[in-house]
């Protein structure tokens, strides 16, 4: 599930209440994310390398580490990455397990950004969906 300010198949979801989506919205918003860049909006990847090399990639993800968030996503930025569009532009920022991308959008939000919103449960929780049937602790490791 994403989170943020946004609104979501008429069902209004608020960062500050962190209130509880149902589970029917949780598995569409997942599905949905492929659809997010056919938009033309972004998925952030901030973890570090090292997170990613153990756990993987996240499809049609961009990778923005933490640290140079809001200064690659700047949209008045000299530094700005040409995949940033505006602050219309939807974006869903990705961690490990959804605690760092918390507050990476609460931080986009501020940049201006009205569309921003994070993957609960980060990569891990993306994972254990898209391997649905295994385990979610085997399904954070990458298959060789």
């Amino acid at each position: 599930m994403v989170r943020g300010s946004f609104e979501y198949q008429g069902q209004k979801c608020s960062a500050a209440s962190r209130a509880y989506v149902p589970q029917s919205i949780w598995q569409k918003m997942r599905k949905d994310l492929a659809d997010v860049t056919a938009a033309g909006g972004l998925i952030i990847d901030i973890r570090p390398a090292a997170q990613r090399e153990e756990e993987g990639l996240l499809p049609d993800a961009l990778v923005v580490e933490r640290n140079v968030l809001e200064w690659r996503l700047d949209p008045n930025g000299a530094h700005r990455l040409p995949d940033v569009t505006g602050v219309d532009q939807p974006v869903v920022v990705a961690c490990s397990q959804g605690y760092a991308s918390s507050l990476a959008a609460e931080s986009l939000l501020a940049l201006g950004f009205r569309n921003v919103t994070d993957l609960i449960g980060g990569y891990q929780a993306w994972s254990a969906w898209a391997n649905a049937g295994q385990p979610t602790s085997e399904a954070a490791v990458p298959q060789s």
